[in-house]
Protein backbone atom coordinates (compact mmCIF):
# COMPACT_ATOMS: atom_id res chain seq x y z
CA UNK A 1 0.00 0.00 0.00
CA UNK A 2 1.31 3.08 -0.79
CA UNK A 3 1.32 6.10 1.57
CA UNK A 4 2.27 10.00 1.95
CA UNK A 5 4.04 9.67 4.96
CA UNK A 6 6.53 6.96 6.80
CA UNK A 7 5.05 4.93 9.39
CA UNK A 8 4.92 6.62 12.57
CA UNK A 9 7.06 4.37 14.59
CA UNK A 10 9.79 4.31 12.17
CA UNK A 11 9.80 8.00 12.17
CA UNK A 12 9.73 8.19 16.26
CA UNK A 13 12.82 5.16 16.06
CA UNK A 14 15.11 7.55 13.28
CA UNK A 15 14.54 10.87 15.18
CA UNK A 16 15.33 9.82 18.71
CA UNK A 17 17.83 7.16 18.01
CA UNK A 18 19.52 8.21 14.32
CA UNK A 19 19.29 12.00 13.68
CA UNK A 20 20.59 12.54 16.74
CA UNK A 21 23.88 11.39 15.91
CA UNK A 22 24.49 14.18 13.01
CA UNK A 23 25.31 16.51 15.76
CA UNK A 24 28.66 15.30 16.16
CA UNK A 25 29.34 16.14 12.42
CA UNK A 26 30.96 18.98 10.34
CA UNK A 27 28.68 21.48 9.21
CA UNK A 28 28.27 20.00 5.70
CA UNK A 29 27.11 16.96 6.89
CA UNK A 30 24.89 18.12 10.06
CA UNK A 31 21.39 17.86 11.35
CA UNK A 32 20.12 20.88 9.13
CA UNK A 33 21.81 18.66 6.02
CA UNK A 34 20.48 15.38 7.13
CA UNK A 35 16.92 16.22 7.54
CA UNK A 36 17.03 18.16 3.90
CA UNK A 37 18.31 15.02 2.26
CA UNK A 38 15.05 13.18 4.04
CA UNK A 39 12.74 15.92 2.46
CA UNK A 40 13.80 15.88 -0.52
CA UNK A 41 13.72 11.89 -0.88
CA UNK A 42 10.06 12.34 0.06
CA UNK A 43 9.55 14.45 -2.62
CA UNK A 44 10.92 12.31 -5.35
CA UNK A 45 8.88 9.22 -3.59
CA UNK A 46 5.66 10.87 -5.30
CA UNK A 47 7.25 11.05 -8.54
CA UNK A 48 9.25 7.22 -8.41
CA UNK A 49 6.75 5.46 -7.10
CA UNK A 50 9.24 4.01 -4.88
CA UNK A 51 8.67 2.82 -1.14
CA UNK A 52 8.55 5.74 1.21
CA UNK A 53 9.90 3.73 4.50
CA UNK A 54 12.76 2.90 2.77
CA UNK A 55 13.14 6.05 0.64
CA UNK A 56 13.20 8.11 4.15
CA UNK A 57 15.51 5.34 6.15
CA UNK A 58 18.01 5.62 3.31
CA UNK A 59 18.06 9.17 3.27
CA UNK A 60 18.26 9.26 7.57
CA UNK A 61 20.99 6.58 7.81
CA UNK A 62 23.64 7.75 4.49
CA UNK A 63 25.85 10.36 6.18
CA UNK A 64 26.33 7.86 9.62
CA UNK A 65 29.60 7.08 8.03
CA UNK A 66 30.82 10.20 8.69
CA UNK A 67 32.04 8.67 12.29
CA UNK A 68 34.94 7.17 10.36
CA UNK A 69 37.15 8.57 6.98
CA UNK A 70 35.09 10.88 5.09
CA UNK A 71 36.88 8.81 2.14
CA UNK A 72 35.09 5.82 2.58
CA UNK A 73 32.01 7.37 4.64
CA UNK A 74 29.65 5.80 1.90
CA UNK A 75 30.69 1.99 3.04
CA UNK A 76 30.85 2.77 6.58
CA UNK A 77 27.11 4.36 6.43
CA UNK A 78 26.19 1.02 4.64
CA UNK A 79 27.60 -1.47 6.73
CA UNK A 80 25.96 0.87 10.01
CA UNK A 81 22.71 0.43 8.25
CA UNK A 82 22.91 -3.40 7.10
CA UNK A 83 23.93 -4.24 10.66
CA UNK A 84 21.42 -2.33 12.85
CA UNK A 85 19.11 -5.24 14.17
CA UNK A 86 16.65 -2.89 14.69
CA UNK A 87 15.76 -1.99 11.27
CA UNK A 88 14.62 -5.83 10.96
CA UNK A 89 11.32 -4.31 12.97
CA UNK A 90 10.45 -2.95 9.52
CA UNK A 91 11.83 -4.58 6.27
CA UNK A 92 13.11 -7.71 5.22
CA UNK A 93 16.24 -8.73 4.74
CA UNK A 94 16.18 -8.04 0.78
CA UNK A 95 14.80 -4.68 1.51
CA UNK A 96 17.79 -4.06 3.93
CA UNK A 97 20.13 -4.90 1.37
CA UNK A 98 18.74 -2.55 -0.79
CA UNK A 99 19.09 0.11 1.46
CA UNK A 100 22.70 -0.81 2.25
CA UNK A 101 23.63 -0.61 -1.46
CA UNK A 102 21.67 2.66 -1.79
CA UNK A 103 23.78 4.32 1.23
CA UNK A 104 27.00 2.90 -0.72
CA UNK A 105 25.96 4.13 -3.51
CA UNK A 106 25.12 8.05 -2.82
CA UNK A 107 28.92 9.16 -3.20
CA UNK A 108 28.90 11.90 -5.72
CA UNK A 109 31.88 10.91 -6.94
CA UNK A 110 30.50 7.52 -8.21
CA UNK A 111 31.77 6.91 -11.60
CA UNK A 112 29.17 4.11 -11.71
CA UNK A 113 24.85 4.76 -11.61
CA UNK A 114 23.53 3.52 -8.18
CA UNK A 115 22.07 -0.13 -8.49
CA UNK A 116 18.86 0.31 -8.09
CA UNK A 117 15.78 3.31 -8.16
CA UNK A 118 16.73 3.50 -4.05
CA UNK A 119 20.40 4.94 -4.48
CA UNK A 120 19.33 7.23 -7.32
CA UNK A 121 16.81 8.60 -5.28
CA UNK A 122 19.01 9.17 -2.18
CA UNK A 123 21.61 10.06 -4.59
CA UNK A 124 19.94 13.07 -6.06
CA UNK A 125 18.43 14.25 -2.87
CA UNK A 126 21.91 14.42 -1.91
CA UNK A 127 22.71 16.75 -4.11
CA UNK A 128 22.67 20.02 -2.54
CA UNK A 129 22.98 22.20 -6.23
CA UNK A 130 21.78 25.75 -5.10
CA UNK A 131 24.36 27.87 -5.60
CA UNK A 132 24.50 29.76 -2.23
CA UNK A 133 24.12 26.49 -0.48
CA UNK A 134 26.99 24.76 -2.39
CA UNK A 135 29.57 27.61 -2.23
CA UNK A 136 28.95 28.03 1.64
CA UNK A 137 28.57 24.43 2.46
CA UNK A 138 32.08 23.94 0.68
CA UNK A 139 33.63 26.84 2.53
CA UNK A 140 32.32 25.46 5.95
CA UNK A 141 33.94 22.06 5.10
CA UNK A 142 37.31 24.25 4.54
CA UNK A 143 37.03 26.20 7.47
CA UNK A 144 36.54 23.40 9.81
CA UNK A 145 39.10 20.77 7.89
CA UNK A 146 41.56 23.36 7.13
CA UNK A 147 42.24 26.20 9.63
CA UNK A 148 46.15 26.59 8.62
CA UNK A 149 45.08 28.38 5.49
CA UNK A 150 44.68 31.74 5.20
CA UNK A 151 41.71 33.53 3.12
CA UNK A 152 43.90 32.71 -0.62
CA UNK A 153 44.58 29.37 0.63
CA UNK A 154 40.73 28.51 1.19
CA UNK A 155 39.97 30.29 -2.41
CA UNK A 156 42.12 27.89 -4.06
CA UNK A 157 40.95 25.09 -2.20
CA UNK A 158 37.63 26.01 -3.02
CA UNK A 159 38.15 26.98 -6.66
CA UNK A 160 39.45 23.99 -7.49
CA UNK A 161 36.60 21.83 -5.60
CA UNK A 162 34.26 23.81 -7.62
CA UNK A 163 36.12 22.69 -10.98
CA UNK A 164 36.15 18.86 -9.85
CA UNK A 165 32.91 18.45 -8.87
CA UNK A 166 30.39 20.48 -10.74
CA UNK A 167 31.57 22.49 -13.70
CA UNK A 168 31.35 21.09 -17.08
CA UNK A 169 33.99 18.71 -16.72
CA UNK A 170 33.26 18.24 -12.93
CA UNK A 171 32.49 14.38 -11.66
CA UNK A 172 28.57 14.60 -10.08
CA UNK A 173 26.22 12.82 -12.07
CA UNK A 174 22.61 13.42 -11.89
CA UNK A 175 20.70 9.92 -12.03
CA UNK A 176 17.44 11.04 -12.08
CA UNK A 177 16.68 13.17 -15.55
CA UNK A 178 14.01 16.01 -15.55
CA UNK A 179 15.03 16.16 -11.54
CA UNK A 180 14.70 20.12 -10.16
CA UNK A 181 18.46 19.75 -10.55
CA UNK A 182 19.40 19.99 -13.25
CA UNK A 183 18.52 23.89 -13.99
CA UNK A 184 20.32 23.97 -10.27
CA UNK A 185 23.53 22.56 -11.81
CA UNK A 186 23.23 24.34 -15.04
CA UNK A 187 23.13 27.66 -13.61
CA UNK A 188 26.08 26.46 -10.63
CA UNK A 189 28.56 25.90 -14.21
CA UNK A 190 27.64 29.39 -15.29
CA UNK A 191 29.24 30.76 -12.17
CA UNK A 192 32.12 28.99 -12.29
CA UNK A 193 32.54 29.46 -15.74
CA UNK A 194 32.95 33.28 -14.68
CA UNK A 195 35.95 33.02 -12.34
CA UNK A 196 35.43 37.01 -11.31
CA UNK A 197 31.21 36.74 -10.20
CA UNK A 198 32.34 33.40 -8.41
CA UNK A 199 35.27 35.16 -6.37
CA UNK A 200 32.97 37.91 -5.66
CA UNK A 201 30.26 35.31 -4.11
CA UNK A 202 32.95 33.24 -2.38
CA UNK A 203 34.02 36.74 -0.74
CA UNK A 204 30.99 37.45 0.50
CA UNK A 205 30.13 33.86 2.03
CA UNK A 206 33.53 33.28 3.10
CA UNK A 207 33.52 36.70 5.28
CA UNK A 208 30.02 35.54 6.87
CA UNK A 209 31.33 31.85 7.93
CA UNK A 210 34.86 32.73 9.11
CA UNK A 211 33.61 36.21 11.03
CA UNK A 212 34.36 35.22 14.74
CA UNK A 213 31.63 34.33 16.64
CA UNK A 214 30.09 35.97 20.11
CA UNK A 215 32.00 33.10 21.79
CA UNK A 216 34.90 33.66 19.87
CA UNK A 217 34.96 30.87 18.05
CA UNK A 218 35.11 30.90 13.53
CA UNK A 219 31.61 30.96 12.40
Amino acid sequence: MITNSPSLDLVEFIETKILPQYAQFDRAHNLEHVTRVIRRSLELVKTTGADINMAYTIAAYHDLGMSGPRAIHHITGGKILATDARLKRWFTPEQIKIMKEAVEDHRASASRAPRSLYGKIVAEADRDIDAELVIRRTIQYGLGNYPELDREGHWQRFKQHMDEKYSVNGYIRLWLPHSPNERKLNELRQLIASPQQLREVFSRIYAEEAAPSPTGEVG
